[in-house]
């Protein structure tokens, strides 16, 4: 699968500008979701993204049945791609290793243009982890949102149990924001660790991101040129 990184030509760029979006690390390519991304992302969810015996969501989605999980997979991308807007958005980049589709990142704001904050998160499918993708993908968004969104700060939020979330998060700079409260799986509570990184704090890795079809990309998320 090329993962909309290698057409010479792709005239759904022209109506929709994300698509032509895309983000290189040194091992990965981030690019807006597609439809044609579907099956693969369905299939990295269904391999399994964290011990069933955890959850490490906010929302417990991944505890969702087969046969409401796979067509949800498919709404929920739907929905955020018809909710972009001037200024307030989300964005789930499609996590591609080698071609495949291995998990998402996502990257959203709310009034932008005012608040200059954007927040993240992301999963990758189990077989993915622990060899520092998590970090390296993160890296390149921040990258993106920095450098090009001109954000001044970000935001993330992880269980406060989950040391591989919170490890990508201080690597790079982030530090603890506070705490929330929220209802987890079967009614349990379960606390987040907030994190809030400055740009001036981001730890950068000793690669730059290769960002392409950003410009385009800009019109639909701000008003105006970066900060």
């Amino acid at each position: 699968m090329s993962g909309g990184t290698g057409r010479a030509v792709d005239p759904l760029v022209a109506v929709w500008p994300l698509f032509g979006l895309v983000i290189r690390t040194p091992r990965l390519v981030l690019t807006p979701v597609r439809d044609e991304h579907l099956p693969e992302l369905v299939d990295a969810v269904l391999a399994g993204i964290h011990d069933p015996g955890e959850m490490p969501f906010g929302v417990p989605w991944t505890d969702a049945p087969r046969d409401v999980l796979i067509p949800e997979t498919a709404r929920h991308q739907w929905r955020l791609r018809a909710g972009v807007s001037v200024g307030s958005w989300t964005i789930n980049f499609a996590v591609l290793r080698e071609g495949r589709v291995i998990g998402v990142q996502d990257l959203a704001a709310r009034s932008f243009p005012l608040l200059g904050q954007v927040a993240s998160g992301s999963w990758l499918t189990r077989t993915a982890q622990g060899q520092g993708l998590g970090t390296e993908m993160r890296a390149g968004m921040l990258q993106f949102a920095f450098d090009h969104l001109g954000a001044t700060t970000a935001t993330s939020e992880a269980a406060d149990w989950n040391a591989a979330s919170l490890g990508v998060s201080h690597r790079l700079g982030y530090r603890d924001n506070g705490t929330a409260l929220v209802e987890g799986r079967a009614g349990q509570v379960q606390r987040l660790q907030n994190l809030l990184l400055a740009r001036a704090d981001f730890v950068r890795p000793a690669w730059t991101a290769e960002v392409q079809g950003a410009a385009a990309a800009l019109a639909l998320l701000t008003p105006g040129p970066p900060r």
